[in-house]
């Protein structure tokens, strides 16, 4: 009989946790290697499971594919990973139970950046080698990414007829990552070719149930659930699940009366958790109808839109943002005045770097809200790397209800160039994503999927260095910015009216907003410090001359720098509309006087053309 038969018969118990059995076993690498290395004590965990009850067990295989083998430098070793761990499931088996191929999702909780060929890639791959050992179906499971299950489960229905089980994982009760409540999710893969459909990870028992109340019985596909044994704690360094194997037990029924056909465990379960499982279920027939607990409609309001953005004003007209970033001590007197000073001048907007060279300074988003009381207009900067997901979600939601809209999001400089070389970068979402992330939230959609009762109004920059060799390449990763929602895009200071020119050349196709970043000069030694250790910033030798030959007078290192300036400026001013001038150690006097020229010079320009008209 095969597996979708015995589920129209009746409800199977699967397997629990290999991950969680090996790692407690002092296993710190590559779970999917030890098919190699232990194919012994890989063949006992599966028997172990069978022993407690499982009629279907999955393979040893969830993370082999090219990509997250490549961790462990494993990456050739594909073919002969997923080929061995059938053999040893199937031989633990010995056609007690069902064998199904495990393939795990590339994305899980931390984005990885690959793109969607790649992924293609590695799962045809793995695909492949599970299909020709024979396996009695194929379960897809811990997909995080709802678009790249549906990639992968379109490829799957196409190279095989064996049953495929797909299970999403969710952040948020009954709601994925993408905002798409769990039955419209289960619904849609049924109708890609999904033979089972379910959840796994993340959640106990209690969450599953919750999740699955709202999940109507499918026409075609059966429902699956295979929740962790509990939430994770943390202790020691080291991630313990609470050993509770009988709850499993006194949560069988109500699993069986959510329409589940296919129970196992996740993270933290045992074959004691599936052994309860099991006896929980004994005697327990499927449901075949069920009563559904309406989804929560809740109104997101979207609030009202503020002044022009910094990006609707630069589609139209000449606009200056000037960074003013935020001390490294707490002495606001003269950060206030040249705000102030600069706001008087002429500049739209003050943006202020986020602990930029990883030095930390003041909060930019209490310096912002500082600002605004001021009655200027602030732009805060928002690294990828000293905050995770919680603090990321956190800060936006903090942003939203101080009224702050314009940001710049960045990946960040890495801590060994700051103050704290010994701190540690977080990095769990880079530029691209965070950028994609702020526009989910203005869309009222939290990181995790669920809703966050309001929309955000979000603007967002992104960040671009032209300083490059080859500055098509760059244009390509800009392009990926754009795609990814940027609203309008910062250059890193530029120091030659030649790249300017260029840039647009290179940018003419780039429909956003660009704003030129020029950052004056302080002296001969500042000049020879960014151009030989800043990354991201090169200077001409024609600057870098000019420069030196103001050695021992500061007036005339000022005038020198001024005079450089406003040549950029010119040029920029010939192809762009944005200016993003940048403050070199708080000498706002120099960026004054060059907001007062742009202003003075897009008027004389404006009186121009009405001559001419």
């Amino acid at each position: 009989m095969d597996l979708l038969t015995s589920l129209k018969e009746r409800i199977l118990i699967a397997d629990g946790a290999m991950g969680t059995i090996l790692y407690s076993h002092g296993v710190d690498r590559s779970f999917e290697a030890l098919n190699l290395t232990h194919p012994t004590q890989v063949q006992q965990i599966h028997e172990a499971y069978i022993a407690a009850g499982a009629d279907v067990i999955q393979t040893n295989t969830y993370g082999a594919n090219y990509i997250k083998l490549a961790r462990y430098g494993l990456e050739e070793q594909v073919k002969k990973i997923n080929q061995t761990a059938v053999q040893i499931a199937k031989k633990a088996s010995n056609k007690r139970s069902y064998v199904l191929g495990s393939i795990g999702g590339i994305h899980g909780t931390k984005t990885i950046v690959k793109s969607t060929e790649e992924i293609k890639r590695s799962f045809r791959e793995q695909l492949y080698c599970l299909l020709l050992e024979g396996v009695d179906g194929l379960i897809l499971e811990t997909y995080y990414n709802f678009d790249e299950l549906v990639t992968v489960l379109e490829i799957a229905r196409e190279e095989t007829d064996l049953p495929i089980i797909t299970n999403v994982s969710m952040h948020e009760t009954g709601v994925l990552e993408n905002g798409l409540p769990l039955s419209k999710a289960l619904k849609q893969l049924e109708s890609l070719g999904s033979d089972v459909v379910g959840v796994n990870c993340r959640f106990g028992p209690s969450q599953m149930i919750r999740s699955l109340e709202s999940v109507p019985l499918l026409d075609k596909a059966f429902l699956a659930t295979y929740p962790n044994a509990s939430l994770p704690a943390y202790r020691d360094g080291v991630l313990y699940y609470k050993n509770e194997p009988n709850y499993f037990e006194s949560c069988a029924l109500d699993l069986r009366n959510q329409g589940a056909r296919l129970v196992g465990g996740c993270c933290g379960t045992t074959p004691e958790h599936i052994r309860s499982l099991a006896i929980g279920m004994k005697n327990l027939k499927p449901i075949k109808e069920k009563a559904i607990v309406q989804e929560e409609i809740k109104v997101i309001s979207q609030r009202k839109k503020g002044n022009e953005s910094l990006a609707e004003k630069a589609k139209k007209r000449k606009t200056i943002i000037v960074e003013l970033d935020a001390p490294k001590h707490l002495d606001l007197t003269e950060y206030i005045q040249g705000a102030k000073a600069l706001k008087e001048a002429g500049a739209d907007a003050i943006t202020l770097a986020d602990n930029s060279l990883a030095s930390p300074r003041i909060s930019n988003i209490a310096m912002a809200t500082l600002l605004q009381k001021h009655g200027i207009r602030p732009l805060v900067h928002l690294t990828c790397r000293d905050r995770n997901l919680i603090g990321l979600q956190s800060h936006l939601m903090g942003l939203h209800t101080l009224g702050i809209t314009e940001i710049l999001a960045i990946t960040g400089d890495p801590t060994k160039i700051g103050d704290f070389p010994g701190a540690t970068s977080v990095f769990d979402v880079n530029s691209f994503k965070l950028i994609e992330l702020i526009k989910k939230s203005n869309n009222g959609i939290s990181f995790s999927g669920n809703t966050l009762r309001e929309k955000t109004a979000f603007h967002v920059a992104a960040a671009f260095n032209p300083n490059v060799k080859i500055v098509e390449k760059a244009v390509k990763r800009l392009e990926r910015k754009v795609l990814s929602g940027a609203d309008y895009i910062l250059t890193q200071p530029i120091y030659s009216p030649e790249a300017i020119f260029e840039l647009k050349q290179a940018t003419a196709h780039i429909e956003v907003p660009i704003f030129i970043g020029v950052m004056p000069l302080t002296s001969t030694k500042n000049a020879e410090f960014l151009h030989n250790e800043v990354p991201g910033i090169r200077l001409t030798d024609e600057v870098r001359e000019r420069m030196r030959a103001t050695v021992g007078s500061k007036a005339a290192s000022t005038e020198e720098s001024i005079s450089i300036s406003k040549e950029l400026i010119d040029t920029a001013l010939e192809h762009f509309n944005g200016i993003y001038l940048i403050t070199p150690f708080m000498r706002y006097d120099i960026c004054v006087k060059l907001v007062e020229y742009i202003q003075e010079k897009t008027s004389l320009t404006a009186k121009e053309q009405e001559v001419t008209t």
